[in-house]
């Protein structure tokens, strides 16, 4: 390991010493339930950190596979009695490895792509356009199979098909409406930009509803979760700042967003990034005080018009993604949305927050594991006998999905705004009816 490698970790080594080793996160970790090895769990993870920090071990291909079995759940983190914030501690890991042996392969060109936001918004019209022929739409809603092998993916794997137009690309860059009573920028993220497009659209419609302004800046990118937490960081710092000064350009109210992870990074992680460059992190935070995920802002910010919703005769039971639950702690608000529309019965489901696999990237490269995870799940989700999912991430719906399709299950896994957006469909349609 090269000194600069080790240098990266020696600031943590205060933090890694408060972890008692105590075995709290055994209770909650979802790949420790899975795998049952010591390495899988943070307090595992920490003393290999630990190891490497007093000379004993090095940072070899061992330790980059173990620092990658961890699906940034956050649980082990909300778990400890000592505070250590586990999951921020192997994320640093995760930095070392990269700086020390470089990314993945497959990762690594996954990264250059993305990075070229040009190239990457033109690959991905691309696949929306020629999808079908590598993709075999499946009958259920928003589900395909690979037709070839694909690097990367696994063959069994259910996935959502790219979208034909990108979401940003079928409106105007300003959606304006009488009388706005505030003005936001919305970040789509790229999951709703180029694949849930239909999410997007229920966000629009329901902040058009509600008199409110919606921009879709043009030059927006990926928010650099991906990249974050697999431990490129400078790459990482790139997309912030590319997002923080599109965001500047404009004068916004309030910046939303409806991805729990898309927000958690405005929101937690910008700031963060930019810890020892005042200019940037003021600027980040500025960004940061006025961003919300969409659920969060219908019922804290705007009240969101109850009057206009008409019956939805379904029942629902949600899943809490990890980034909404332990990340910016959005719970309550997707429930108080659900249990506001007319005829929506809500049924809660056993462990709602906890992890259902995805992971992000985890669920890709770990896939034999994280459909372990989703077991637990889709379990769940039956035992409740919903019509529905909701849930506020475009990677759960599609992991759910997976699982809900493996095991032959009718639910249908929607966005939670899908569900107010329909309400308010349905309410006006009947007031035309009326009138």
């Amino acid at each position: 390991m090269m000194l600069k490698d080790k240098e990266l970790l020696k600031d943590i080594n205060d933090a890694i010493s408060n972890c008692m080793k105590c075995g709290n996160c055994m209770e909650v970790c979802p790949i420790y339930k899975e795998l049952k090895t010591e390495s899988a769990v943070a307090r595992g993870k920490l003393s290999l950190i630990e190891a490497v920090l007093n000379g004993n071990s090095e940072i070899t291909a061992g330790f980059d596979k173990r620092m990658s079995m961890c699906v940034s759940c956050k649980a082990c983190t909300a778990k400890c009695p000592c505070g250590v914030k586990a999951d921020e501690l192997i994320i640093r890991a995760r930095q070392a490895a990269v700086s020390s042996r470089g990314l993945h392969p497959i990762k690594n060109v996954v990264f250059k792509l993305l990075k070229n936001r040009r190239l990457f918004d033109f690959s991905l019209r691309m696949a929306g356009l020629f999808g079908p022929l590598s993709f075999k739409k499946l009958p259920r809603p928003m589900a395909t199979l690979l037709r070839f092998p694909m690097p990367g993916l696994d063959r069994r794997r259910v996935l959502a098909p790219f979208a034909a137009t990108p979401l940003r690309s079928q409106y105007p860059e300003v959606i304006k409406v009488d009388n706005p009573k505030m003005r936001v920028g919305f970040f789509t993220g790229c999951t709703i930009n180029y694949i849930y497009t239909d999410v997007g659209k229920a966000v629009i419609n329901v902040l058009k509803e509600n008199n409110v302004e919606v921009v879709l800046p043009p030059l927006q990118h990926c928010c650099g979760i991906p990249v974050f937490t697999s431990g490129d960081i400078e790459l990482a710092k790139v997309f912030a700042k590319h997002n923080i000064e599109t965001f500047e350009r404009y004068n916004f109210d309030y910046i939303v967003a409806s991805c729990g992870s898309c927000t958690m990074a405005f929101k937690k992680e910008y700031p963060e990034m930019f810890h020892d460059d005042p200019e940037m992190k003021e600027r980040a935070e500025a960004i940061a005080k006025k961003t919300y995920e969409i659920s969060e802002f219908l019922v804290d910010v705007v009240k969101f018009d109850k009057s206009k919703l008409g019956e939805v005769n379904v029942t629902v039971t949600m899943h809490d993604p990890c980034h909404m639950a332990r990340g910016i702690k959005v719970t309550s608000q997707p429930r108080e949305i659900l249990q506001s529309i007319p005829g929506l019965k809500f049924v809660e489901m056993k462990d709602a927050d906890r992890c259902c696999g995805a992971g992000g990237s985890f669920s890709v490269a770990h896939y034999d594991v994280a459909l372990q995870i989703n077991n637990r799940k889709i379990e769940n989700i039956a035992d409740t006998n919903a019509d529905i999912v909701a849930t506020s991430c475009g990677m759960c719906r599609m992991h759910i999905i997976d699982g809900l399709e493996r095991y032959k299950l009718p639910q249908d896994v929607v966005h939670v705004i899908q569900l107010l957006d329909k309400s308010y469909q349905v309410g006006a349609a009947k007031r035309t009816k009326a009138s």
